[in-house]
């Protein structure tokens, strides 16, 4: 799997799941998708220098996905981050962005299998995503250890092409899975807010558990949706 390239300044690109040998995701420093326990969060360190925060994932973010976020919810003082976003049209990337995560937030409870999702999601977020690969036959247990090794050896330029590419729809699914077998219960973001600040720009925020945080899924939701140029930001 490869997540979109997000522009940073003086630092490596976000680092995508490892594939493990059913083709799913495992959780890696900067890009893991995770944190989270059901209903909500536990209070969390954000990183140094940060704010420990709480986060409603199914009844708060439904509401501001709906609805903006309200008054009760500045009170929280979450960890806000910040992704403009370049479209024709910025208002409607916003709204595939609403619409797909919406639909993904109101599952939580009652997960579906992974066959059921193409029927539940638009259809032209389904048919943006990369192919699925097809199970292997024979699968040995992943090497984790070794796949940050060779992440690490990687130059910034190695790191980035890996990055770039549409996401399986099972691997951005599965950063939202709250089962045993899926990483929905480690999310590291959620829903906020989001605008359009000019003729040609828009953008999204999101409450995280700090800085850097695991944006892949939610850089590839937003160019699913029709936005470019992605720069993450206070």
């Amino acid at each position: 799997m490869g997540a979109p390239l997000v522009e940073r300044e003086a630092r490596d690109p976000p680092m995508p799941g490892p594939p493990t040998s059913g083709g799913k995701q495992l959780s890696g420093p900067e890009g893991r998708d995770g944190d989270g326990s059901g209903g909500k969060s536990r209070y969390r360190e954000a990183g140094a220098g940060a704010y420990s925060f709480t986060v409603d994932t199914e009844t708060g973010e439904l509401q501001r996905l709906r609805t903006g976020p309200g008054p009760d919810h500045d009170q929280q003082r979450p960890f806000l981050v910040r992704v403009r976003f370049a479209s024709e049209d910025p208002a409607r990337v916003i709204e595939n962005v609403r619409e797909v995560l919406t639909c993904v937030v109101t599952q939580r409870g009652d997960w579906p299998a992974f066959e059921r999702w193409p029927r539940l999601l638009p259809a032209w977020f389904v048919q943006r995503c990369a192919p699925e690969h097809p199970e292997p036959e024979t699968a040995g247990p992943f090497d984790a250890a070794a796949w940050l090794r060779r992440w690490g050896a990687m130059t910034r330029q190695q790191k980035a092409a890996a990055c770039r590419g549409p996401w399986m729809l099972s691997d951005w699914l599965h950063c939202f899975d709250p089962t045993e077998d899926g990483a929905g219960e480690d999310r590291s973001w959620w829903w906020w807010d989001a605008g359009v600040d000019e003729a040609h720009g828009g953008w999204v925020q999101v409450v995280t558990t700090g800085w850097p945080f695991g944006s892949g899924s939610l850089s590839w939701l937003i160019e699913a949706g029709g936005g470019t140029h992605l720069v993450y930001g206070p």
